[in-house]
């Protein structure tokens, strides 16, 4: 995807035909239980959102103070440290190209202007966390953390941020489809029916305790005029999942390792089911005892059910060199064999 097609928040311009090609909509499973918004959670999120500010100082007059753009959002986590979307940090200079910027300013919910600096990013996950300057971090009111538990289709949630600059606002709805794709990540994005638009992105997507399950990436503009707002309600957002992992690494100072299994992967047909075969085979899957032709049917005894959900487990439950066991079917028995992951 172009990157002009991204804007301060990527606005993906496709036609109504081509959002059901990206995803399907989920409804609400009959049953599924939700727990109750409380406003405690809404206080708390409001107080942990902050706007980015944009770097709007012209330097031919710095005498003269830029004036207050918030062109993004982001959340406060503990100590200082705040995260938000990559894109919404990177600044566009002709020299370099487009960077993300070691400082930024913040704007926190009571108007408090405050500096951040770069701890580190990832361009893989369009995450990036910033730490607040020390003399400054007893005017964050509040802190939040990321959801422990995984999120479902049907999960009620709510989001703060700053869409088209202004706010902070909210906005409610319910999470769809958790395991889609678009052109500007290589990882599962979470689909949410809430609205966002430009100036959301970073923005936290809470469940019902105030627990961050997902940062706002991107919204799909199905029509829209040239000179209208990038506003919708089919928002996407990194799993909290995921973007707990890049903190973590930001704060070791240690880039952020995948785990590799070392299979390719071909889909057959098992029966009525369609299954997902090994193609090819190298280490540490090889080593292991997996084969060219077995059936893939679990690992760690979560079904694997396509190439991409399998992916993703490996990218955000698994690390280089830990153990997992692989359930295969080969010709007429079920076998399990134990790899240990490697790195890359």
């Amino acid at each position: 995807m172009r990157k002009d097609h991204l804007c301060a928040d990527p606005c993906i311009r496709v036609s109504a035909f081509g959002v059901w090609a990206v995803t399907m909509i989920f409804t609400l499973p009959v049953g599924a239980e939700t727990a109750p918004l409380s406003q405690d959670a809404f206080l708390r999120a409001k107080q942990v959102t902050v706007g980015i500010l944009a770097d709007t100082q012209d330097q031919r007059t710095p005498e003269k103070p830029g004036k207050i753009v918030v062109r993004g959002t982001g959340v406060h986590l503990r100590d200082g440290y705040v995260i938000t979307a990559r894109h919404a940090a990177e600044k566009h200079a002709l020299s370099t190209g487009t960077v993300v910027q070691k400082h930024i300013s913040v704007l926190t919910h009571d108007l408090n202007e405050l500096p951040a600096d770069l701890v580190g990013d990832s361009a893989f996950m369009d995450i990036v966390v910033y730490r607040i300057a020390e003399p400054h971090r007893s005017k964050l009111q509040a802190e939040t953390s990321f959801a422990k538990s995984d999120v479902s289709p049907g999960m009620e949630v709510f989001t703060v941020g700053y869409p088209l600059g202004w706010g902070p606002t909210m906005a409610f709805g319910r999470l769809g489809n958790t395991n889609t794709f678009l052109q500007t990540v290589d990882t599962r994005l979470i689909q949410a029916d809430l609205s966002a638009c430009n100036g959301s992105s970073g923005g936290g997507l809470f469940n019902a305790q105030g627990e961050i399950v997902g940062v706002l990436h991107a919204v799909i503009q199905t029509g829209k005029e040239e000179n209208q707002a990038h506003c919708s309600r089919m928002t996407f957002a990194i799993p909290g999942i995921l973007a707990e992992r890049i903190v973590h690494a930001a704060l070791s100072g240690k880039p952020l390792a995948f785990s590799r299994l070392g299979v390719h992967m071909t889909s057959i047909k098992d029966g009525t089911k369609l299954r997902m075969a090994v193609k090819d085979v190298t280490e540490p899957a090889k080593a292991a005892g997996i084969q060219k032709h077995d059936i893939l049917l679990a690992i760690e005894d979560t079904e694997i059910l396509d190439g991409a959900q399998l992916k993703n487990f490996l990218i955000e439950r698994t690390a280089p060199g830990q153990q997992v066991s692989i359930k295969v079917r080969r010709v007429d028995a079920d076998l399990t064999f134990h790899v240990v992951l490697g790195g890359g």
